[in-house]
């Protein structure tokens, strides 16, 4: 699209965009791709403004860097019960968990990393395939004398879970799995023909020194076109999510992240292969105008067990969006 386009013709371009992802009866995937196309519409006629902040831990929440799997992972822990993981994803950090770890403190344990190379994490050069990073996840639970936990994931932290619960059924409970699909599984072959998908494969040298001190905006994009109101991640949210992408090292092992997908596919369909479908109880979330119900679709390809549930109003960023109704639909799963 070149530069200084109106607005109107934008709108009308992406308008006609959507229009051609219109999904056939029996085509979820294509869906997917019209709810994101239907996101960045509303992206282009919306700006930001201030709503809620990125929130601190509860004061009695102690942090750690906890030594795992060749790496260290910055950790937050706080409360007393049984334990609960929660797993970030890209343009968020474990900060994002803040209001639903307060709630679900008050009766769970909650361990709050952030990923390999993420957040306040080590940066290693390498072991970003999600299957090695559930081994991150198992080092942290080992490290804290947790035997078991129940889950609750979004985004990349979808692929880190999946590959947690595969590897290790018997320490997952249960899991509440948000808004992304899962590397070489069901329909990902569709989803990830959707234009707005180009980040998939965004990166190398000459990537990282076109982002570096762009951080901002580079962010800017994914939290306006995949958002249904870019209004709700405020100033504040985006600048802190910006400096911590900003520290050395941290976006070009975001970049690794993505780069680890087609193994990370390779690995899902071994999974799923000699183990068969997960048994533990899964709450599916979609968001309404992001993967809505095709989330469960998705994931009943590798789980026998599959509760499906809507964020409503809102596009991916849930925990910004709207984490009102995103904590009662965890929390009352996780109560369950």
């Amino acid at each position: 699209m070149a530069a200084g386009t109106s607005p109107r013709k934008r709108y009308t371009e992406r308008k006609r965009f959507a229009e051609r992802l219109q999904p056939t009866s029996h085509d979820p995937g294509v869906t997917y791709m019209r709810r994101y196309a239907l996101a960045g519409l509303v992206a282009t006629v919306l700006t930001t403004s201030l709503a809620a902040r990125v929130q601190p831990f509860p004061g009695d929440f102690r942090t750690q860097m906890v030594k795992t799997n060749g790496t260290s992972l910055f950790v937050r822990v706080g409360g007393k019960g049984p334990a609960a993981v929660l797993l970030h994803g890209f343009g968020d950090t474990g900060d994002m968990w803040a209001p639903l770890a307060a709630d679900l403190a008050k009766d769970h344990t909650v361990v709050v990393p952030d990923l390999r190379g993420m957040g306040l994490s080590e940066h290693p050069e390498s072991g970003y395939t999600k299957k090695n990073q559930a081994l991150d996840i198992v080092g942290v639970m080992d490290a804290l004398g947790l035997k078991s936990a129940a889950l609750v994931t979004h985004d990349i932290g979808n692929m880190v879970g999946y590959a947690l619960a595969a590897q290790y059924a018997g320490r997952i409970s249960r899991w509440v799995v948000i808004d992304a699909p899962l590397p070489g599984i069901g329909n990902w072959d569709t989803i990830v023909r959707s234009p707005l998908l180009w980040h998939f494969n965004f990166r190398g040298p000459d990537v990282e020194r076109l982002v570096q001190g762009r951080e901002r905006i580079y962010l800017d994009r994914f939290w306006n076109e995949l958002s249904a109101d870019p209004k709700k991640i405020d100033e504040q949210t985006r600048e802190h999510y910006a400096a911590l992408y900003a520290r050395p090292h941290a976006m070009h092992d975001a970049f690794e992240q993505f780069a680890a997908f087609s193994q990370d596919a390779r690995d899902n369909q071994a999974f799923l292969a000699q183990v068969g479908k997960l048994k533990m109880p899964i709450l599916a979330l979609g968001a309404e105008k992001s993967f809505g119900d095709g989330m469960a679709v998705e994931m009943r390809f590798v789980a026998s067990n599959v509760t499906s549930g809507i964020v409503p109003d809102s596009g991916h960023w849930v925990m910004e969006e709207n984490p009102q109704a995103t904590i009662r639909l965890v929390s009352e799963f996780l109560r369950k």
